[in-house]
């Protein structure tokens, strides 16, 4: 799934191309994946122009002229990729400048959007992304934005509030309260194993038995490895590209994850993986050692 790096890619190149751009048109495959009242769509969305475009937690936010917004949740394996009327073949895998996504619409593409002279193309394979279509005074009052926790990377988000978060689950493993998006907003597999690497904090450990200066590492970890994410476009597993179809290369600079049976980057010693909190987890068992 993607997580809070890939998704605020995904944010910066759609604000790059679609404010001031009017839909024209919409159509979609299955109504799972775009559930919306047809007579509001025709009202709301259909000649409306594109405000800005946002993110809070792992979800877009497209602000229209009307007072409506398209909130869209990738999930797992849903992708945005925008293409100009003249350039809807485009090829080249393997080449880091060109999209490794074929023509569109695919038999993946379940909403297309139709601008004056390009197409916004919401690919999901497992169907499990959605579009909606809400007013936007209400998105603060819709349940996911009202129980979702803080942006990680905002500036006002400081290493004692993460750790006044953290400790709301004192007898709860670090993993598991990094991935709850009560907590904190955005991480989920990759950058939870890749913080706790840095701070060198075993993923099993309580929050409990977790001193402020490592949960100090923790935050400034956490973050650091989410701005080099963004920075390298974000982590391509097997379905996420940016918006020109373009694959992230963050993983090539992942220390723990994925790297099972590798060694280290920092001491030599063997990456394993084991299972926290119901999910694959990676670390360095002799630098992140577990509390007995």
């Amino acid at each position: 799934m993607p997580e809070l790096p890939e998704v605020e890619t995904v944010r910066r190149g759609l604000s790059d191309l679609l404010p001031g751009k009017t839909v024209l048109a919409v159509s979609h495959d299955t109504p799972k994946s775009f559930p919306n009242a047809p007579a509001d769509v025709k009202e709301f969305l259909i000649g409306a122009k594109v405000e800005a475009v946002k993110r809070r937690a792992k979800v877009l936010i497209i602000e229209l002229d009307t007072k409506y917004s398209l909130i869209i949740h990738l999930k797992m394996t849903g992708q945005l990729v925008f293409r100009s009327r003249d350039d809807k073949k485009r090829f080249g895998a393997g080449h880091p400048n060109r999209s490794l996504i074929g023509d569109l619409p695919d038999k993946s593409t379940r909403v297309i959007f139709e601008f004056n002279e390009a197409f916004l193309y919401f690919n999901d394979q497992r169907k499990f992304g959605w579009v909606r279509l809400v007013p936007t005074a209400e998105i603060p009052n819709i349940d996911f934005f009202r129980k979702v926790g803080p942006e990680p990377l905002a500036a006002d988000f400081k290493p004692q509030d993460f750790k006044n978060r953290i400790r709301r689950r004192p007898n709860s493993t670090i993993k598991a309260v990094l991935l709850d998006q009560t907590v904190i907003a955005g991480v989920g597999n990759i950058y939870a194993d890749e913080s706790l690497w840095t701070a060198r904090i075993h993923p099993e450990t309580k929050v409990r038995d977790i001193s402020p200066i490592k949960l100090t590492k923790l935050y400034h970890g956490l973050r650091d490895v989410m701005f080099l994410s963004i920075e390298k476009g974000g982590s391509s597993d097997k379905n996420y590209v940016d918006v020109a179809g373009r694959q992230g290369s963050y993983l090539q600079f992942a220390n723990v994850f994925r790297r099972e049976g590798k060694a280290c980057p920092r001491c030599g010693h063997e990456i394993i993986k084991i299972r926290v909190a119901g999910r694959g987890t990676h670390l360095c068992p002799h630098c992140q050692r577990k509390v007995s």
